[in-house]
């Protein structure tokens, strides 16, 4: 399973912080599991949340740049893309990842990346922090932003 070698010992406070949840609507069962999840570990962090909910896993990249640059701290990305018999999945896959790295690189912010590619719908369910999943993928998206979040505050206040 993916979740071995987990990081434990993380910063996960979010006082002060704005974060955004960019979320897609497709494949909604486990696309409500991973926004559970996120959102679960950012009221716990003490975080300012705002969700915005996108068509799909395309629409993530430009949605979490405009919430960054309209003053978001951070940005967890949720979306799921099932392969299927077309190269479709290879595309948007692409697409979403390069561009959430592209926000992240040009805004110099934490994206949270929740962005589960997915041979079928039985291994997002596993991951998607459901009763009786293996993993919860939006749960380790949000606390990825949130300990990126406090790192990147540190270096900027000249203590890296």
């Amino acid at each position: 399973m993916s979740g071995e070698g987990r990081p434990t010992e993380l910063d996960h406070d979010g006082t002060g912080l704005r974060i955004a949840v960019v979320s897609g609507t497709w494949h909604e069962t486990i696309t409500e599991g991973l926004l559970a999840g996120a959102l679960r570990t950012l009221a716990a962090s003490g975080a300012e949340v705002e969700v915005f909910r996108v068509p799909g896993s395309f629409e993530l990249p430009v949605v979490a740049k405009a919430a960054l640059e309209a003053g978001a701290d951070g940005v967890v990305a949720l979306g799921v893309i099932i392969r299927g018999g077309t190269p479709h999945f290879e595309y948007v896959s692409s697409a979403a990842t390069d561009g959430l790295t592209r926000v992240a690189l040009d805004t110099g912010k934490p994206v949270g990346f929740g962005l589960l590619t997915l041979d079928d719908e039985a291994q997002g369910l596993d991951r998607a922090g459901l009763p009786g999943s293996k993993e919860d993928k939006g749960t380790e998206a949000a606390e990825a932003v949130l300990a990126t979040a406090g790192v990147l505050a540190r270096i900027r206040r000249g203590r890296a």
